[in-house]
């Protein structure tokens, strides 16, 4: 089928690729043309694991095409995809649909036959009838279908994700749409993912509630963690003990500094103002967007207890900048936060990320930034560890202890035992974990 994909972010870029690489012709089509260039000339605007490979095969195979030209893309379409920028709006923390909105008309004023216009976009409930009100108010003779379709990508995992889904969630409520939402995912039916058909502002809560859910486990147990810290008790021991239940489940019970990203604030925040709009509060969430701020702005007083109450003029390292692993992403990270709270403690911060430097640098100001983590720990009082890359979970304790003027550990994430840097000569200090536990990364739940 021919599929437009307008937008050419990480939800677009990624579902046009694999779309592409099951068969599908797909234009991706984006605004800024320098984005266009570089796509065109192999360079990819995102890290993620297996995209470029995946961009360049299908390119080579005549399947994947990018253009900044929207109405002949559109015009050529059997389905069109919005997959856009939601933004929390300034001020409010609604999502912005200026940018749905703005592509919804000018969709319609280049459709050609019937279309199928999908909101892959994650968008407020009642988002679709808008999106059908615009065209038609727009286009009146648009001969056109509009789906919800939620993307449920992990980032560091996207291709998989949208590969090997749990599930395919289709807000659809024309029998035509739902034929050819259905021959779209067919290369997929060998995996047999359930295609879960719903109204489409089912499908448009269900997303918000799903980040929802998960942010809340994430709060849950980083709330555990506090407990178990006051108690003796281990958290990553009580995570297991929990997460063998499988009403429960083991995934985003992992105790750390706290979730950020493009998905979980903007999106935990967006599903209370939805609460509010409806009448219908949903106080458990505004609980778990506080908690979580809590917690972020909680890291930094650890680090300064760790390092004897004071960091003024203090030299500390910090390894890993963006919000996880395997991104470059560093929207809302818990790194970010530390840092610009250190800095305001008066201390002098050195800091290295495999993938997320280049950002970083935009928007970090006072920070040296490091070649590696060897690097990153030169002359520094203390060296903070934020995002649990492999390339930091077998550090040479040895060599990273000589070039420390002082051996001050922190781990945010539980990477390392406390058994092992003790004798390597560091002061270690963990997340909810009591001293000689000896638990590490052997505890750690499987990539999230």
């Amino acid at each position: 089928m021919r599929i437009a994909m307008i937008g050419s972010g990480y939800v677009g870029l990624v579902s046009g690729a694999c779309f592409a690489d099951f068969g599908h012709e797909v234009v991706c089509v984006d605004q800024d043309g320098g984005r266009i260039a570089a796509l065109d000339a192999g360079k990819m605007p995102i890290f993620e694991p297996g995209l470029e490979a995946l961009v360049t095969e299908n390119v080579k195979g005549g399947r994947l095409h990018f253009s900044t030209a929207l109405k002949p893309a559109v015009a050529a379409a059997d389905v069109v995809f919005i997959a856009v920028g939601t933004p929390s709006r300034r001020g409010d923390g609604h999502a912005d649909l200026s940018f749905v909105e703005a592509a919804a008309a000018e969709i319609a004023g280049a459709i050609s036959g019937f279309t199928v216009v999908v909101t892959k976009s994650t968008v407020p409930v009642g988002t679709g009838d808008k999106v059908e009100a615009i065209m038609r108010q727009t286009n009146p003779n648009a001969d056109i279908a509009v789906v919800s379709n939620p993307e449920f990508l992990r980032e560091g995992a996207a291709i998989e994700d949208f590969k090997r889904p749990d599930r395919i969630l289709l807000g659809v409520e024309d029998e035509r749409a739902q034929a050819v939402m259905t021959e779209i995912y067919r290369p997929l039916s060998l995996n047999a993912p359930p295609l879960l058909f719903v109204d489409r502002r089912t499908a448009e809560l269900t997303k918000y509630a799903g980040n929802a859910f998960l942010a809340m486990k994430i709060a849950f147990i980083n709330e555990m963690a506090d407990l178990c810290e006051k108690t003796g008790a281990n958290v990553q021991d009580l995570a297991r003990g929990i997460g063998l239940d499988g009403r429960i489940g083991s995934k985003f019970l992992n105790a750390g500094p706290g979730y950020g990203g493009s998905c979980f604030p903007k999106d935990t925040l967006a599903l209370v103002r939805i609460g509010e709009d409806f009448g219908s509060p949903v106080p458990l969430v505004e609980t778990v967007v506080a908690s979580n701020a809590r917690r972020k702005a909680g890291m930094a007083g650890r680090v300064i207890a760790a390092m004897g109450g004071d960091v003024s003029g203090k030299r500390i390292g910090i390894l890993g900048l963006t919000f996880k692993p395997n991104t470059d992403d560093l929207r809302e990270s818990p790194a970010l936060t530390l840092i610009e709270d250190l800095q305001t403690a008066g201390a002098w911060v050195r800091a290295y990320d495999p993938e997320g430097m280049e950002a970083a640098r935009g928007m970090l100001e006072g920070v040296v930034f490091a070649h590696d983590e060897y690097d990153a720990a030169e002359g520094v009082d203390g060296m903070v560890l934020v995002t649990e890359w492999n390339a930091f979970r077998s550090l040479d304790l040895a060599r990273l202890r000589g070039l420390m003027a002082k051996p001050v550990f922190v781990d945010l994430r539980n990477v390392y035992r406390d058994k092992e840097m003790e004798a390597a000569g560091f002061a270690y200090f963990s997340i909810g974990r009591p001293k000689g536990s000896g638990k590490g990364t052997e505890r750690r739940a499987a990539a999230e």
